[in-house]
């Protein structure tokens, strides 16, 4: 695979009939949606979860994913889509922020609660995480193919060649750049088993004691997600020379990550900290 990834010059058009194109990116997330569903009802199977609920909740998540996504990266671009606002409606070129699609996400998949009260926020987050991390991993590769969000310039085997129109000037003479793309889906797959494992975890405690389902168990898979990916998008940036927007001398996406991970472990040890006062409480 390292020897095709430096060979092969990728193009976004995988099939053309007459005024008809099929793109990779659009391919990959569709894929990318498809097993995420097919992960998600797995996952969810083991909680009692029906199959309906969950294909009823992909809708409400593809829908606000790709809502957040696109007003992400059109905010973090405004310029450039002010300038060319026919591109805010072609998401097969590319343009979804991961970040802004885990917020739309969030916002779905609290609405879909609101509606279907029966069902746990944070359970359901914890069933979707695995899913949407699998999602990661498959959907990367439609960047490959458009040629975007590469990084730095390597003389490593598996650098990839990139066309001098999806470069800047700055790197006209480069020949191979890091495939961020593959890095990142390969950090997403680790994650996936990461969480897998806790999922399995739970659901072994469960059938020892089936009234052991603790909402902390749910939340804290979650908030796993969110520090185990921020950790790798705060690293990956560092490679990356994709335009974004700045503070000083740190990548936006990096700010977030950092934010993220800030929050989450807040969050995660809480409970902890509270459980240790509270000892500390009753000894004196």
């Amino acid at each position: 695979m390292i020897n095709w990834l430096h060979t092969f010059n990728p193009q976004p058009n995988l099939l053309s009939l007459g005024p008809v194109t099929i793109y990779w990116y659009g391919l990959f997330m569709v894929l990318a949606m498809i097993i995420g569903i097919i992960t998600a009802i797995m996952i969810a199977k083991h909680y009692s979860i029906s199959r309906d609920k969950i294909i009823d909740l992909s809708f409400y998540l593809i829908i606000g994913g790709l809502i957040g996504a696109r007003v992400y990266e059109i905010f973090l671009e405004l310029p450039y889509y002010l300038a060319q606002p026919l591109e805010i409606i072609k998401i097969w070129h590319g343009g979804l922020a991961i970040h802004g699609a885990i917020l739309g996400g969030l916002v779905a998949l609290w609405l879909f609660v609101k509606k279907n009260q029966d069902l746990n926020f944070w359970k359901l987050c914890a069933i979707v995480v695995p899913a949407l991390t699998l999602g990661q991993a498959i959907g990367r590769w439609g960047n490959y193919f458009n040629q975007e969000l590469f990084g730095r310039p390597t003389d490593l085997p598996w650098g990839i060649p990139i066309e001098l129109l999806n470069r800047s000037n700055d790197f006209i003479s480069a020949n191979y750049f890091h495939p961020t793309f593959l890095y990142e889906s390969i950090g997403s797959i680790l994650i996936f088993g990461i969480l897998i494992l806790g999922h399995y975890l739970i659901i072994r405690k469960k059938k020892n004691n089936p009234s052991d389902e603790k909402v902390a168990y749910f939340r804290s898979t979650v908030l796993i997600y969110i520090i185990l990916y921020s950790i790798l998008r705060f690293c990956l940036e560092f490679v990356r020379i994709d335009d974004t927007a700045m503070w000083g001398n740190v990548r936006w996406p990096q700010i977030i990550s950092l934010f993220l991970i800030f929050i989450s472990l807040i969050i995660l040890f809480r409970p902890y900290v509270q459980t240790v006062r509270d000892q500390k409480k009753s000894i004196q």
